[in-house]
């Protein structure tokens, strides 16, 4: 946290947004963006266009896989908000493409974000069509920071959305992310393990993740640790020798043979034998945990565990269980952490009002609810039964959802810890209906619909625009 404190104020001294919630690199990104929000900025600035707008991040509509999304990544942009400055390299980089006014550059040095942000909080359930955060802002402000504000929103909600499929096939057993080695990139790993703990995901094999977020960090052994050994079970015991708490890894070579060398490590050392559990990573998971619990209750090893990983999602997870698989946990890698079912998420960033007039798009698929906007949650006792969206000065029945996070470009609190985030994530999910909490498609899906008020005023504004 020290560092992260020192990250953010160097930033301000010296100009360029960081993001210490994430990549932890601290280097500048005030130039991630692309290039026409720069080329919008020098318009706007050219023709004095400083009015407040409102723009709402939303998802159009969700994968065909998805009953509900999990709202994720809110607090990298806050941090980047808060310290969105651009440097003198930033300037010089603009200036050698020759495409940017003298005096536009000049104004550039003394921008930031001076506006406000409204957003659900990370681990709330969302759907489509509902703003799940909304920028006021002048224009300029609000409009640059598009790029930076998906990003990071789409890949927090992408991934917890798929980690908490993971976490309710896999019941009570935990999930550990071993996905790091083939996410896309050192930041989205950082930030999907991030996700994932929100999400309800047990540890992550990642030690920077750890460190950086404090989240639990957990690992077995390699394959290459039995290879390098003249046998499998010198490696097993040499491997227990140094780690004796520890989980063993026994497909290698013959996985059912591995269990057996395990058992046979037990008996000599007896009282000293504190394995935990066998991993089993490969071949045909639900016959070899049945096996493998065959050997090890048979040689009085019932506290040993069964842990399986190796191309799992949700849907394998839940036919394992299903089956009757006695296994005690999953390590779940490339799957969960690229969401390989739905890699995407149809979400936008739209400009839904400007100088006090709400603003809107009638392209086809494509239609953005005017003005800003809050969303009531409304509840029958303990369970969640239907949303609504409406203005944001309305009163509707249920619970508001969108908490103003930011005013005059600083936070209005502290952030809530990851732990809080996780909880609520649990909390509100559990609410939902279990139709809508199951793998498959909800029929009928979880109902959202706008207030009597916002949708005269969409037409309201509908027929100004179409005059």
């Amino acid at each position: 946290m020290h560092r992260m404190r020192q990250e953010v104020a160097r930033a301000r001294s010296e100009g360029g947004a960081v993001d210490p919630v994430g990549g932890g690199t601290g280097q500048p990104l005030a130039l991630f963006t692309d290039l026409y929000e720069l080329t919008m900025l020098e318009a706007y600035f050219r023709h004095a266009m400083t009015g407040q707008a409102v723009f709402s991040l939303f998802v159009r509509r969700l994968p065909a896989a998805r009953n509900f999304l999990l709202a994720c990544g809110l607090e990298p942009v806050l941090d980047f908000l808060e310290t969105l400055r651009f440097s003198a390299e930033d300037l010089d980089y603009l200036r050698s493409l020759e495409k940017f006014g003298p005096d536009f550059l000049d104004w550039l040095r003394d921008f930031s974000f001076t506006g406000d942000v409204f957003a659900v909080p990370e681990g709330t359930p969302v759907f489509a069509d509902e703003p799940i955060l909304e920028i006021a802002a002048p224009i300029a402000e609000a409009q640059y920071v598009e790029t930076f504000v998906i990003n990071q929103m789409h890949l927090g909600t992408l991934l917890a959305s798929k980690a908490a499929r993971v976490v309710a096939a896999a019941g009570a057993k935990p999930v550990v992310d071993f996905g790091a080695r083939r996410i896309h990139g050192t930041d989205a790993a950082l930030k999907a393990a991030r996700a994932f703990h929100i999400a309800g995901v047990a540890a992550t094999s990642d030690v920077l993740a750890g460190k950086r977020y404090g989240l639990p960090v957990t690992g077995t052994m390699a394959h290459s640790f039995i290879q390098a050994h003249s046998s499998e079970s010198a490696a097993l015991a040499s491997f227990a020798e140094v780690f004796p708490e520890t989980v063993l890894l026994v497909d290698t070579y013959d996985t059912l043979q591995g269990v057996r060398k395990v058992v046979e490590l037990a008996a000599r050392l007896g009282d000293d034998f504190r394995v935990s559990a066998v991993r089993l990573d490969s071949g045909d998971l639900g016959e070899l945990a049945v096996g493998a619990r065959q050997i090890l209750d048979a040689a009085g090893l019932t506290s040993v565990g069964i842990f399986a990983s190796g191309g799992l999602d949700e849907t394998a997870i839940a036919g394992l269980l299903a089956a009757g698989a006695p296994i005690d946990g999953f390590g779940v890698g490339t799957k969960m952490g690229v969401s390989a079912d739905a890699p995407d998420l149809d979400i936008a960033y739209k400009l839904c009002e400007y100088a006090g007039v709400g603003r809107l798009k009638l392209s086809p698929g494509k239609p953005v609810l005017p003005g800003r906007k809050q969303l009531f949650r409304v509840s029958e006792g303990e369970a969640d039964v239907g949303d609504f969206i409406s203005r944001a000065d309305e009163q509707l029945p249920g619970r508001a959802l969108l908490e103003q996070v930011m005013r005059d470009g600083a936070r209005t609190g502290a952030a809530p810890s990851l732990d809080r985030s996780r909880a609520r994530a649990a909390e509100e999910i559990a609410r939902l209906p279990q139709a809508v909490r199951a793998l498959a498609p909800a029929t009928p899906p979880y109902p959202v619909g706008i207030s009597d008020e916002l949708a005269r005023y969409r037409d309201e504004i509908t027929e100004a625009a179409t005059r």
